[in-house]
């Protein structure tokens, strides 16, 4: 079987950074919605875009803490949104909605990684409910404000997709709970997310890719011990990366999202998985953790998603 799952040469590379991809890219009149942007990899995403020219809106946990963070940052503006509570998500998107703007970018940045067991909502798995179900949430009730537009949606994923596919039997792991593999079946979702919706969408000029930012270390890893991020092999006894060229820089981990968002030598293309600001290769047979794991993009499995994930929330804009 064919696939667009093939590196284009897009020259970049994984120490480009969100400046880099978007030197001679004018955003100015451009709207782009960055979940997670006032931290780590989204505040530097927020950075990058409003720099081009774009109004970058912010929703946020702790909006208080977001104003402060973005302070200075010229064309961003906060908001209150709970990815875990589906009450927040839609009061977010009504408020946004009421005020006729037209989205021309979502990123999908905001996320958690390798939590202690947590419940949200009904009962839900934090990490697929925040990292997929709250997303899923947020882009089918902005879909009014997507559509017009011909929006790119970019849903920020990870290497460790390749920690599990979806378990279909018990997707909010109410058995065997594993931090490390709930984490990979929230961040498989994410790829077939962008998937589907880039196969529903593309009628509408939207189109939809997901990515892996590479590896940083940024607040994103605040559920794990040091003693963890030892064993790991990250960081030393006090608390300094063993390895810094091992991991990317903040401007360097944004910038894949940032291309992914805004880059012209994608057009007319989505659905596909991009690593290091370019379109990731297939994963090798051998198990390699390298580029994208079939089952993330099987299409069949992005459809049964989408249509799961219409089911536990309540919302599809398609159907």
């Amino acid at each position: 079987m064919s696939t667009a799952q093939h590196k284009i040469g897009s020259g970049f590379g994984a120490r480009s950074t969100a400046d880099d991809v978007l030197r001679g890219i004018d955003l100015s009149g451009k709207l782009a919605i960055v979940t997670g942007g006032y931290s780590g990899l989204g505040l530097e995403t927020t950075r990058a875009l409003a720099g081009a020219g774009a109004h970058v809106v912010v929703p946020a946990r702790r909006p208080a803490t977001a104003r402060e963070a973005l302070a200075g940052i010229d064309g961003a503006e906060t908001d209150e949104l709970d990815l875990g509570d589906l009450d927040s998500v839609r009061a977010f998107a009504e408020r946004f909605l009421a005020s006729g703007r037209v989205i021309d970018i979502v990123i999908d940045s905001a996320g958690i990684m390798a939590c202690p067991e947590t419940r949200v909502g009904p009962g839900w798995e934090a990490q697929f409910a925040t990292n997929h179900l709250g997303h899923f949430a947020l882009v089918n009730r902005l879909w009014p404000a997507i559509a017009p537009g011909g929006a790119r949606v970019v849903s920020v994923s990870s290497a460790g997709h390749h920690n599990s596919g979806i378990r279909w039997d018990d997707v909010h792991w109410r058995t065997g709970y594993d931090k490390w593999g709930a984490y990979g079946q929230a961040k498989t979702a994410n790829v077939l997310f962008a998937v589907e919706l880039d196969r529903r969408g593309r009628d509408f000029g939207v189109r939809a890719f997901s990515l892996h930012p590479g590896g940083i270390l940024t607040p994103l890893q605040r559920h794990l011990p040091r003693e963890e991020m030892v064993e790991r092999g990250w960081i030393d006894e006090d608390g300094k990366p063993l390895n810094p060229e091992g991991f990317k820089t903040p401007e360097q981990g944004a910038a894949t999202q940032v291309w992914a968002a805004t880059s012209p030598q994608l057009a007319g293309m989505g659905g596909v998985y991009c690593e290091d600001c370019d379109i990731a290769e297939p994963a090798p047979a051998d198990g390699t953790r390298t580029g994208v794991s079939a089952y993330a993009t099987d299409p069949e499995q992005a459809s049964r998603l989408w249509e799961l994930s219409a089911e536990l929330t309540g919302v599809n804009a398609f159907g």
